[in-house]
């Protein structure tokens, strides 16, 4: 039995070792400018931007963030309703909303290779705007940034040509399948004291992760 054990050991420390070394290969590391795409959760208005927001690729996002690494530590630069524009560390960010598995329902994607000599410019855009409001009114052309706007805008302010902007905008709309304003956002932009902006040119979470030009490497409610 000693004879068979002592033969067999050796096999077992390999096993485990080949094991770990796989495991450590296939380890999911996020990178500098990646996109962390997030549902925010089951709210009215978190409901309210999926049903207008939603493409046949991607249906259930409503904010997204860009990763960015400082002193070896990750943070999300994000625009964030009440807070405005911020640095967030990534661990804050995965736990604002979570699963019924405590699972962070966060994805990640990663931009293409033309755009990574892109991204440190990106993100010094969007940290150079640190504690800029928030707008919650979703306008275009203003002092104030929604999510999905701050990131579009951290590219779309380079030497990239318009039809070289890793993602799209489009006629914004807060109409249900009939045509007609949805309630929750004729309430929304009621105690707001502000006219629906139907049509304003812009854009938004789901649109973005239909992008051709990012692939989805991750999504930490899987993990």
């Amino acid at each position: 039995m000693n004879k068979i054990l002592n033969q067999t050991y050796p096999f077992l420390i390999l096993s485990l070792i080949l094991f770990s070394c796989s495991n450590q290969k296939n380890k999911f590391e996020l990178q500098q400018g990646d996109l962390l795409f997030q549902n925010t959760g089951t709210g009215e208005i978190d409901n309210a931007i999926k049903d207008v927001t939603a493409t046949s690729v991607s249906k259930n996002y409503s904010h997204v963030g860009i990763a960015m690494q400082k002193n070896k530590e990750w943070f999300v630069v994000e625009a964030i309703p009440k807070e405005g524009i911020r640095q967030t560390p990534l661990q804050k960010f995965l736990n604002r909303n979570k699963n019924k598995l405590n699972k962070s329902q966060t994805t990640v994607a990663r931009l293409d290779s033309y755009y990574q000599p892109y991204i440190s410019k990106a993100i010094a855009y969007g940290l150079e705007r640190i504690n800029t409001p928030y707008d919650e009114i979703f306008l275009w052309d203003d002092n104030s940034y929604y999510c999905s706007e701050l990131v579009y805008k951290m590219f779309s302010s380079q030497d990239l040509p318009k039809d070289s902007i890793p993602f799209l905008t489009h006629p914004m709309t807060f109409n249900d399948s009939t045509g007609n304003p949805m309630p929750s956002w004729v309430k929304y932009y009621e105690t707001r004291n502000q006219p629906i902006p139907e049509g304003i040119e812009g854009t938004n979470p789901n649109l973005m992760a239909s992008s051709p030009f990012i692939t989805f490497v991750h999504d930490y409610e899987n993990e």
